[in-house]
């Protein structure tokens, strides 16, 4: 059993040693988040200016606790400078913002010396990650994709179509249905999940044949997800 008390040292009179161990512990678990979120990151591609972030913000944090100590005075005047700052990056993703949060609550633990707790924390912010990663809830959206094509207003072209959809999907759902070309035409959109040994061109192929089917468009799921 590892004794972290070993690692906390005094936060009010702080040696040379301790502080540059807060510092040395913030990038060291500031890169383990941002290898973390490479990791478990889903979508097309990352923004590296996040990652150098997540690293570089923990060592910021704990020099600005280093620098304030016990200091009320130094607090309040670090609030004041950090008032002049505005910073307006829009985080799009709340999976994003909590590895912000736990990138600050890195630093904070270390640069105030709770050395134990910066670890654990991390550790266990990694695990549930992890757990979160390989759970069934969490394995991928409902369905596969959007389907958009646009029919005749006879009734028959579109049970037609459906008749395609329940031969090659698990299970489809009709989203929207608009007019179009001046009610002629009707323009439907299906999310659909398809069977295990389907293709999303297998089933554009499929639908190709019917000769009322226009537009058909098919947009993968997995392509638009947290981009």
């Amino acid at each position: 059993m590892l004794d972290f008390s070993v690692l906390n040292s005094s936060f009010a009179n702080p040696t040379w040693i301790s502080i540059i161990y807060a510092f040395l512990l913030s990038f060291i678990l500031g890169t383990a988040l941002a290898v973390a979120y490479v990791k478990t990151f889903r979508g097309l591609s990352y923004s590296l200016n996040f990652l150098h972030g997540l690293v570089l913000l923990p060592i910021v944090i704990a020099i600005a606790m280093q620098a304030i100590g016990d200091n009320v005075a130094r607090g309040i005047g670090m609030i004041g400078a950090l008032s002049l700052l505005r910073f307006r990056t829009n985080v799009k993703d709340p999976r994003d913002m909590f590895f912000i949060f736990a990138s600050l609550a890195v630093g904070l633990s270390s640069g105030v010396h709770a050395y134990g707790i910066a670890i654990l924390g991390t550790i266990c912010f990694i695990l549930a990650l992890t757990v979160l990663q390989k759970s069934p809830f969490a394995a991928g959206p409902q369905f596969d994709g959007l389907l958009r094509l646009n029919l005749s207003r006879s009734g028959s072209d579109q049970r037609e179509v459906e008749g395609v959809l329940e031969k090659s999907c698990r299970h489809f759902a009709l989203a929207t249905i608009r007019e179009m070309g001046q009610g002629e035409r009707l323009d439907y959109s299906y999310q659909v999940r398809l069977k295990p040994c389907q293709t999303s061109a297998d089933l554009v192929e499929e639908l190709g044949r019917i000769t009322s089917v226009r537009g058909l468009n098919f947009m993968n799921q997995e392509s638009v997800i947290e981009v």
